[in-house]
Formats: C-alpha cells, structure tokens, sequence
C-alpha cells in the first residue's frame, strides 16, 4: 500500500528552549537529512527550502531565481508583508538590470573606503553615548541607552533624516518588520513612513545638504529619473536597513560575549584586526537576519538532485548555511578566531547587502568601546528571562538589561 505523502515542515520553526543562539533545530536537521526540501509557510503555500552553504550560494548567483515580491509564486513573510508590497519597490525586490541601475546610485556612500572615513563620527557617537551611560548609571537597558541609538544617529545623519524624529520612524520600522503585524497596520506604518520621506526628499529639493537625501533629491527625483514614491521607497529601505540590523547586532552580540567571557576579554582587549574577525564570526553565529533570502524560480533548475520548476518559491536559510559543518568546523561554537569571511549573513550574489561595509565598522568600533568603558558589564537578568524577537524579520533582543 502506498504511503501517504509526507506533511511539509512548518517554516520558519521554532527555536530550541534555552538556545536563543542557535537556529530552530528542525532547520539544522534538513541541512544534515534534506539539504532541499519542501516547507509549509504561513498562508498554507509551499517552498523550496535551501539549507546548505554550497547551493545557496549558487542559487542566489543564478539569474533564474527572482528577487521580484510582485510575482505571484513570490514567498512572503507575513500577511502584512504581502499586504504592503506595494511600498516595497525598492532595488531589494528587482532583478538585474533594473536592480543594478537602481542600487548604483547608492553605492559610493557605503564603499569600504567611505565608510573608514566615517570612522572618527562613528566613534564619537559612541563616546557621547558611552558618557551619557556611565553618567547614568547602572542598571540600564543596552538597547536604548547604546543599541539603537547608535546606528540610528549615524544612519540620520548619512541621509539627512532629522534624528528628532527616531520615536517616529523606529516605531513605523518595528511594525513593518513585525510578521505578525496585521496589514492594516503595517500598510498605515508603511505609508506615513512613504510620505514622510517623499516629503522629506522634494524639501531637499529646494533646500540641499551634504546629505544622500539631498542628492537623491537633485539627481534622481529633480531630473524625472525616479518619482517621489520611488525615491521614498528606497530610502525607506536605507532608514530602516540602517539601523535596525546593527541596533540588534550589537544588543544581541553583547549579549551573546556575555555569555563567553574568555572571548569577551578577547573583543575587548584585542587589536583592530582580531575586533574584526571576531565581528565576522558573531554575524556568522547569530545571522539575526534570520528568516531566510526569498526568490522565486523563473525556469526550472536542477539542482542539488532537486527540481525546482518555474514558478516555485525558494527560500535560502541563511542561519542554516552559516551552521554548515562542509564550510565551518565545529559551527555549532562560538569562536572569535576562526576565519568566518565565507557567512552568509549579508547574503550573497547581486543582492549582497548593501550597508554591510557601515556595519562592519559600527560593529568593530562599538563592541571593544562598550567592553572596555565598562569592565564588569554583566546582565542584570537571567538568560532564560530575557525576550527575543522571534516574530520580526530581524532576530534580537527587545531589551538587554545590564549593569557593571
């Protein structure tokens, strides 16, 4: 008698109890069982999950698969996602070349040599915040005292975004990532965030500065390349992009150095060149962007010893592939020396994350500057009692009490 079909996998799973580090253990089990295999999503439809390191990498490099949200085979993340794709044109959601021509007029502001100029501003908002912390007093809350304001300030003034504004504009960016927002909140979030940077933008019009708004403003919506709604799209992304993921890099990462205190010391006490590749292995061993690179086949692939047909949806894990043991021994460790370059944190192909130079260096600045400011930092809380954000796009801590 022949057996019935196997019922996909519910994706993305649920993280082990007591193992907030770690990816969901049903995904790390398709890596070593069913490297490709097929998962159930939120609206009952199936994908293509890819765990390991090898095929992802070929298959976010393949111009087969689309980064397009407006096909219909597309895999979202939530309701509200899916509800809002219409504020989601930017370059993140295009292929090639209209991703190319549109993610181009952006890159000279995160280039390797840029962002090292941005170095001195960046360490001297972490020494203001430093001050303003150690003026306070313990306890504290990471994330609001140091996490998020951080990479929020630099991030502001790299665009042009008046900081007075970040209560506004992190509650919208906390909606929007949420996938368990209802669409009618993220679609309001999304469009007073939409029309407060188009506003922004065609004031700059009329009124520039030394900022990226401000030349998105002369070149692009000034001369009719782009329109407001397009620009605000994509700046939309940057604000958000810009300070979410650092703010919960650098709140999760100390948190996690807390938990190894021999690497700890080691971040803290290390040269600039140990500080990074110990940055490399912590967005390696925690991949906070951790539900997945999202395409859709666009031919049929082979690949792996799977069919992928036209019209599928694929999902890369890049939190399994960055626990795969063919590229990373021992991976289930944390371990500030290995040579971590490979991960797939900021992805991998044309769609490489765009900030990951500005975040590299926030990072390299912000961990041994909070360590050594702050000796005897430890949490002012058990692990267990601490809450993850398990339901948003990008994975962290919602608060990290600490005191020293």
């Amino acid at each position: 008698m022949p057996q019935a079909p196997a019922v996909p996998m519910r994706w993305p799973a649920e993280r082990a109890p007591g193992c907030p580090f770690d990816p969901p253990p049903a995904t790390t089990e398709l890596l070593a069982t069913e490297p490709i295999s097929r998962v159930s999503l939120w609206n009952g439809r199936t994908a293509w999950l890819v765990t390991r390191h090898a095929d992802q990498a070929a298959l976010l490099r393949d111009s087969r698969i689309s980064a397009n949200n407006t096909l219909p085979g597309y895999p979202s993340i939530g309701a509200g996602n899916e509800a809002a794709r219409a504020h989601n044109r930017s370059f993140l959601f295009m292929d090639d070349p209209e991703h190319n021509v549109r993610r181009r007029a952006y890159t000279a502001d995160f280039t390797v040599r840029r962002t090292r100029q941005l170095a001195p501003r960046i360490q001297g908002i972490i020494d203001d915040l430093l001050d303003a912390l150690e003026h306070q007093g313990p306890p504290a809350d990471l994330v609001t005292a140091f996490a998020l304001p951080l990479p929020s300030l630099i991030i502001c003034e790299l665009l042009g975004v008046p900081y007075s504004d970040h209560d506004f504009f992190q509650q919208a960016s906390a909606v929007i990532i949420n996938t368990r927002s209802a669409p009618e909140t993220v679609l309001k979030a999304s469009g007073e965030l939409i029309e407060y940077l188009g506003n922004l933008i065609e004031h700059k019009v009329h009124h520039p500065g030394d900022d990226l708004l401000s030349r998105i403003a002369s070149q692009q919506l000034a001369t009719g390349v782009s329109t407001k709604e397009e620009c605000a799209n994509e700046a939309r992304l940057l604000l958000i992009a810009g300070h979410e993921t650092t703010a919960n890099m650098i709140a999760l990462g100390t948190c996690v150095l807390l938990q190894h205190p021999d690497q700890l010391a080691a971040v803290r006490d290390g040269t600039p060149e140990r500080v990074a590749n110990a940055v490399e292995e912590m967005l390696r061993y925690l991949t906070i962007v951790h539900n997945g690179r999202r395409r859709v086949a666009l031919e049929d692939i082979e690949i792996g010893g799977v069919h992928i047909a036209a019209g599928d949806a694929v999902i890369c894990a890049n939190d399994a592939a960055n626990r795969d043991p063919a590229v990373f021994d021992a991976p289930e460790q944390l371990d500030i020396d290995r040579s971590a370059r490979r991960h797939m944190a900021f992805g991998s192909g044309p769609h490489q994350c765009l900030g990951q130079n500005l975040a590299r260096v926030e990072l390299q600045l912000a961990y041994p500057a909070l360590l050594r400011r702050f000796p005897g930092l430890r949490l002012d809380s058990e692990l267990n009692d601490i809450r993850f954000k398990e339901t948003t796009v990008v994975y962290g801590v919602h608060e990290l009490p600490v005191t020293w």
